[in-house]
C-alpha cells in the first residue's frame, strides 16, 4: 500500500461507506438530535463531513452547514445526494482549518478527530477551532475510549459481520508508544476480498482536555453517548463539549491622572546642576 495520509481512508472506502456503516444510522440520528439545538439559526461547521451522514439531516432542519474533508471522493458522494451540492466544503486536512468566519458549533464525530495522525496536528486543530468559535460557541468531539486491553501482543482481530452475503473482519495492530493503531477492514463476498485501510492516532481524555486548555478552551460537559447517558469508567465512547474560556473584561479608568515620578531629596538640585 502507498504511504497512508489523511485522504487515504476516504479515497478507498467512499464507494461503500454508507452501506458499510448502515448499522450506525440510529447513532447518527441521536447525534443530529444532540447537535441541532447547539447550532440552530447560526453557522455550523463539521470537521470530516464525509458523505453527509450528519450534515444533511442538520441542513434539512434549516441549519447553515459548512464542512471540511480531506477526501474528494467522500465529498463527491455528498454532492450526489439531495441538498449536498448546496453545502460549502473546504477540501483538506482539517488540522489546518482555513475556512473563514465564525461558527456557533464546530463538531467532529465517529472517531474522525483521531484521523489526525500526530499530536502536534491535533493540538493545532484545537487552536484553529478556538479561533473560529463564537464566544458562546461549542466544540463537540465524539470518540472511542482507548482500551489497550483489547489487544493481545499488540494485535487484534474481530468480526463485525457474518452472513450468507459477506463477512467483515477487522484486523488491527497497536503502537502503544505512538498511540497509533493501523487497521484493515477486510470484506469477503462473492465478488472477492476487499481491504479498506484506516489509521488513527488516539488520545486520552486528559490529553484532549489539555489540548483544549492550550487553545483557550475548557470542558463544559461530557457524556457516555449522544443520548446524554452519564459518562462512567465503563463507557466505551464519549461525547465531549468544549467552550471558550471567557476573557476578563478590562474597564478603562476615566479621568485617571498621569502618575508623576517621585523625586527623592536632593534630586531636584542635582537636575538643576
Amino acid at each position: 500500500m502507498a504511504t497512508y495520509d489523511e485522504s487515504t481512508y476516504g479515497a478507498r472506502i467512499a464507494e461503500i461507506y454508507d452501506n458499510f456503516f448502515q448499522g450506525f444510522q440510529t447513532n447518527a440520528a441521536a447525534a443530529v438530535e444532540f447537535l441541532a439545538p447547539l447550532g440552530k439559526g447560526r453557522r455550523v461547521l463539521e470537521l470530516g463531513i464525509g458523505t453527509g451522514r450528519i450534515a444533511l439531516p442538520l441542513a434539512q432542519r434549516g441549519i447553515r452547514i459548512y464542512g471540511v474533508d480531506a477526501s474528494p471522493a467522500m465529498v463527491a458522494k455528498l454532492r450526489g445526494k439531495p441538498g449536498g451540492a448546496e453545502i460549502p466544503v473546504e477540501t483538506g486536512n482539517f488540522a489546518n482549518l482555513k475556512i473563514g468566519g465564525h461558527f456557533s458549533l464546530i463538531y467532529v464525530v465517529f472517531n474522525t478527530f483521531f484521523g489526525i495522525l500526530t499530536q502536534d496536528e491535533q493540538v493545532r486543530c484545537f487552536s484553529r477551532v478556538a479561533k473560529r468559535l463564537t464566544p458562546d460557541g461549542s466544540f463537540v468531539i465524539e470518540a472511542f475510549m482507548p482500551d489497550l486491553a483489547k489487544f493481545d501482543c499488540g494485535q487484534r482481530i474481530s468480526t463485525s459481520v457474518i452472513s450468507d452475503e459477506r463477512t467483515i473482519l477487522n484486523v488491527s495492530k497497536l503502537d502503544a508508544v505512538a498511540q497509533r493503531v493501523r487497521s484493515q477492514h477486510i470484506v469477503i463476498d462473492d465478488a472477492g476480498t476487499h481491504r479498506y485501510p484506516v489509521e488513527v492516532r488516539f488520545a486520552y481524555l486528559a490529553e484532549l482536555d489539555l489540548m483544549a486548555r492550550i487553545a483557550g478552551m475548557r470542558l463544559r460537559e461530557r457524556w457516555g453517548g449522544w443520548d446524554r447517558r452519564p459518562f462512567t469508567s465503563d463507557s466505551g465512547n464519549h461525547v465531549s463539549v468544549y467552550e471558550l474560556v471567557p476573557q476578563p473584561v478590562v474597564t478603562p479608568i476615566k479621568n485617571a491622572k498621569r502618575a508623576r515620578p517621585k523625586i527623592v531629596p536632593g534630586e531636584k538640585r542635582r537636575r538643576a546642576e
